[in-house]
């Protein structure tokens, strides 16, 4: 076996261990679609050499800003900015955000390189305000360097991208905040075992998925970290998604039924992804992250941009940094009297975080407002989205969360149709709870996505509070998992809601997921091919209550 050729910066000792130099010399491919499938099989994952080569093929081939940093920008401003300081004692840039720097089998020189870099980096891009993932970046990278000048310009490349279909790393705090939002609403869908976990033993769930960043640029060990980057360079953020979710996955897995090692949920992540390899590889890491089968990379995109505008409503910004940014249902002033404050808790732990950031607010009560479908639309227009609560004289609980407002009926000329978004879904709380959410989510295959659809539209989208409809078509976006994003094989998997004089209905397709009867006294459940579900209570019931919740912003009560 060669010896690898390690840099100044490397502690060979650790490094002979962590990863050993037995593969390939060269790379020839220059398709993207076979470079995606030798990043995803580890082709230059055990050659230290090839590795270095590949990762400067693919930084210097990312677009950039005409004007971006160099090796030689580097060499002319190090010495102005260090000065006379030991290396080792250098304070980091305010942007990390007090981040760590990881080891990475890095040598005391090498530590010091990346506090170095750090500081020159923030010389030459003062418009970062918020960036924890950068020190676990340059240390990476500095083990694929030359020198100290060239790991800066690598680490610019990657921060000066201006592809807009290319999101690499956030350099804010309302971006990183919105991506963590997204990772909670990717939990919600895909890992929901795990999610039911995180709700029981948090008080503040959001803040566990906060550390999804963390999980990856820090806390994961060099030849993991090391193999997650491989692919990131070539497909992109979306990977980072897929890696954390299937971090999470494997949590639970080991976790489920055991008590928490700590009273601290978050830290008994961290310190299970600081130990992973007791758990699982590398390989099935990746592995079990590329069988999760999430929406596409513009459906996520759309997502977050749909957080962030929510974010920006909240008055967080660009340049702000942390604060705390969630809310829980507040027991002092919730009352229904159909849910207890736990289970509308259990309920805002399903919506999308966007709107967790919310206040539940009753906008219709049938013992307040009377059985009138009439007087519920009255009620519910002009908010969205709303969530529908029902009580049978069985004493069983179900509803549905509900995205689009219900003014949207009135658009199909009296006749009744269906509208909404696949962002709908549908439950049952008692006798035990189960929550349905659109079919496509769990059965992709049932469709394919179209790609146009970052446009503004003119059609009614998801406002991020329950505030009324912006009637501006320049302010809204494409809803997120509108059904027209999706090729879908028949009309029947996206009846998400449809309201008329004499009846209200979710969910369709070979029967109703829930249909309510113009006097709001009678209803039916049943499997519907919308959420595939299982009936939500009694086929036929008889209605006790039924009340329609909104969001509302809690700067505005």
């Amino acid at each position: 076996m060669d010896s690898p050729g390690y840099n100044c910066f490397v502690d060979r000792d650790k490094m002979d261990a962590a990863i050993q130099d037995l593969g390939p010399k060269e790379l020839s491919c220059t398709e993207l679609q076979e470079l995606k499938q030798l990043a995803r099989q580890g082709y230059w994952a055990q050659s230290h050499a090839l590795r270095g080569k590949v990762y400067q093929r693919l930084i210097r081939d990312i677009p950039c800003r005409t004007v971006t940093p160099d090796a030689s920008v580097y060499s002319d401003i190090v010495g102005k900015i260090v000065g006379k300081h030991s290396s080792s004692s250098l304070p980091l840039p305010e942007f990390v955000d007090n981040t760590q720097v990881p080891t990475y089998c890095l040598n005391a020189r090498g530590e010091g390189a990346v506090r170095k870099i750090l500081l020159c980096i923030a010389n030459q891009f003062p418009d970062i305000s918020f960036c924890p993932a950068l020190p676990a970046v340059v240390a990476l990278l500095l083990h694929y360097s030359i020198d100290e000048a060239e790991c800066f310009e690598k680490a610019c490349r990657i921060l000066a991208c201006n592809d807009p279909s290319k999101k690499l790393i956030d350099q804010s705090f309302l971006a990183f905040e919105s991506s963590c939002m997204t990772f909670g609403d990717l939990v919600n869908k895909y890992c929901q075992a795990a999610h039911k976990l995180m709700v029981a033993v948090s008080e503040d769930v959001l803040q566990v998925y906060s550390d999804w960043q963390r999980w990856l640029f820090g806390e994961l060990p060099l030849n993991y970290f090391a193999r997650v980057f491989d692919v990131f360079l070539v497909e992109g953020y979306k990977v980072l998604y897929r890696v954390a979710l299937a971090i999470l996955k494997f949590f639970h897995k080991v976790r489920v039924g055991q008590p928490l090692e700590s009273d601290n949920v978050r830290q008994d992540i961290r310190m299970f992804v600081k130990d992973i390899a007791k758990t699982v590889s590398p390989e099935k890491l990746l592995e079990k992250a590329f069988a999760i089968r999430l929406f596409s990379r513009k459906e996520i995109q759309l997502l977050q941009m749909a957080n962030e505008k929510a974010l920006k409503q909240k008055g967080i910004t660009v340049k702000q940094k942390r604060q705390f940014v969630h809310l829980a249902v507040h027991a002092e002033n919730f009352h229904s009297e159909i849910v207890s404050v736990k289970e509308m808790r259990d309920i805002w732990s399903w919506v999308p975080e966007r709107f967790a950031l919310c206040q539940p607010l009753l906008l219709f009560s049938s013992l307040q407002h009377g059985y009138s479908l009439t007087r519920f639309y009255f009620q519910c227009e002009r908010h969205e989205p709303t969530l529908l609560l029902i009580k049978t004289t069985q004493k069983e609980v179900c509803g549905a969360y509900l995205s689009t407002d219900w003014s949207e009926r009135n658009k199909f000329g009296g006749k009744l149709c269906f509208f909404g978004t696949g962002e709908c879904f549908v439950f049952r709380l008692q006798p035990e709870v189960q929550r349905y959410e659109w079919v496509v989510i769990k059965h992709p295959e049932l469709s394919k996505q179209t790609a146009s659809f970052l446009s503004s539209e003119t059609t009614a989208t998801p406002s991020p509070f329950s505030h009324p409809v912006s009637s501006d078509p320049a302010d809204r976006l494409s809803p997120f998992l509108a059904a027209r994003h999706f090729n879908l094989p028949s009309k029947t998997e996206s009846m998400f809601m449809a309201g008329g004089s004499d009846c209200l209905i979710i969910g369709g397709g070979g029967g109703q997921a829930l249909y309510i009867d113009g006097d709001l006294n009678r209803g039916r459940t049943g499997h519907c091919d919308t959420f595939n579900n299982q009936p939500l209570c009694s086929e036929n019931f008889l209605i006790a209550a039924i009340e329609a919740w909104g969001f509302q912003d809690p700067d505005t009560q």
